[in-house]
């Protein structure tokens, strides 16, 4: 028995059984399958690779999603799994209720006489109508806190899950959405996203963009396999959630330089909601222990309704967070706030460089590598701050992500409005992202 940590890529298609010799299917064979495990092997060595194949794929043990889901269940409970690759296409329906309909109709028969030990449906009694409905997901409860009912199995958000969206004939945009609704509805850190009839590939990110953008399946393999192999093995600080007050946007400890600046960007667009929440963060820090930070998952575009979390350091890897989630680039807020004591307030939008009158040379620095909220990417962030306007102002622009501004809370907040003005296009969403038009009003 090794004591690698193992990487599991589950490939092929399923069958959703109607009777006898009869099912539904979702037809795959496998290919990515054995791709994926030759470009693990021969990328990350030093873990096992466990290739799983359905049935169709010429494996003899899963069969249906119902076998799919059991085999997930023993990965959740399997604490030396480190990746989840799946490619396996899922049998996106079931039947529910079949009716004769030819020329000796049938009663209707109800959901428990489908599958392979009802009768057999027989084409010389004419048409049969099937009803179908829309299987159970299964790729969001991998890193999430159930798959029954019941909720016996771990939230496991240690595994690194590498989802895989299909689209046909869609354009790259339609395709970018359809895996960043996977990614953000699935909680997966990377997804493979591919066009059965444009051969178009991309890696679409949590942080809301896109890479990789290809025909090539080989290279988009073969990056999907090494960003994996460069994000699974970041480190990220927990955040414990106890019973707790938010601090209201408008309260005195939210530094009025903070909250002007934060108003301006929202009212120039530059926390766009996909599904309902906005990306990017903000923070001013109370003391060495003591932070008020952005939440988790919410619209920052209702602000003044939500307010902030009031965030305590409990050693190097745990915060105590009181009423709600912080934002995820807390650890990125806590890094910077320590290398650069000299500032107490970071802003941090999803937004592209302005390449016009005025425009300062900003640095850049590679964000492929680094997941968002990561101890990685806020020293990525932290070592790339560069001073302007004489010290007042450090920035660093993440490539294909976004800008991380740190201030002083002492500061005239019109001179950081006046540097991202000149910087930053907040109309726009970084690297062709998700834009969604119309700007919204600053809040009091």
């Amino acid at each position: 028995m090794s004591d690698k940590k193992t990487i599991h890529i589950i490939a092929g298609g399923t069958i959703s059984p109607v009777a006898p010799h009869l099912a539904l299917a979702a037809p795959a064979y496998g290919k990515v399958g054995y791709q994926l495990a030759r470009l693990c092997a021969e990328m990350m060595p030093d873990l096992d690779t466990v290739l799983h194949r359905t049935k169709m794929a010429g494996g003899n043990k899963l069969e249906t999603n119902a076998d799919v889901a059991e085999l997930i269940i023993k990965l959740k409970a399997d604490y030396g799994v480190k990746i989840v690759f799946m490619p396996v296409a899922l049998c996106d329906f079931e039947v529910t209720k079949i009716d004769r309909t030819g020329w000796d109709r049938m009663a209707s028969m109800d959901t428990m006489n489908v599958g392979k030990d009802r009768d057999r449906l027989e084409t010389s009694r004419g048409y049969h109508e099937l009803t179908l409905r829309p299987a159970d997901k299964i790729i969001p409860w991998i890193r999430n806190g159930k798959l029954d009912p019941e909720g016996r199995y771990p939230v496991r958000k240690d595994i690194f899950l590498v989802g895989f969206k299909t689209t046909s004939g869609a354009t790259e945009d339609e395709q970018y959405l359809a895996g960043l609704n996977l990614l953000k509805a699935s909680s997966c850190n990377l997804v493979l996203a591919n066009d059965l009839k444009t051969r178009v590939n991309m890696i679409i990110t949590p942080e809301e963009t896109r890479y990789h953008v290809t025909h090539d399946r080989e290279t988009a393999m073969r990056n999907l396999v090494e960003m994996t192999k460069l994000r699974s093995h970041l480190t990220f600080t927990h955040s414990t959630v106890v019973a707790g007050d938010l601090v209201p946007w408008s309260s005195e400890q939210v530094p009025a330089s903070l909250r002007r600046v934060v108003n301006y960007c929202i009212e120039k667009n530059a926390y766009k909601p996909f599904r309902g929440a906005t990306v990017g963060h903000f923070a001013v820090k109370l003391s060495d222990t003591e932070f008020l930070t952005s939440q988790r998952k919410t619209d920052f575009n209702d602000l003044h309704k939500i307010g902030l979390v009031r965030i305590k350091t409990d050693g190097l890897d745990t915060v105590i967070a009181y009423g709600a989630k912080p934002s995820v680039g807390g650890q990125s807020q806590r890094i910077v706030f320590a290398e650069h004591p000299e500032y107490d307030c970071i802003v941090h939008f999803h937004c592209p460089l302005r390449y016009g009158p005025g425009w300062q040379d900003i640095p850049v620095v590679s964000q492929r590598e680094y997941e968002c909220g990561s101890h990685q990417c806020g020293q990525n962030t932290s070592r790339g701050l560069k001073t302007f306007y004489g010290g007042k102002i450090a920035c660093v622009m993440l490539d294909q992500h976004g800008p991380n501004i740190v201030f002083n809370s002492k500061i005239d907040p019109e001179i950081v409005i006046e540097f991202i003005e000149k910087n930053f296009d907040l109309a726009a969403k970084t690297d062709k992202g998700y834009v969604q038009h119309g700007a919204h009003g600053a809040q009091p």
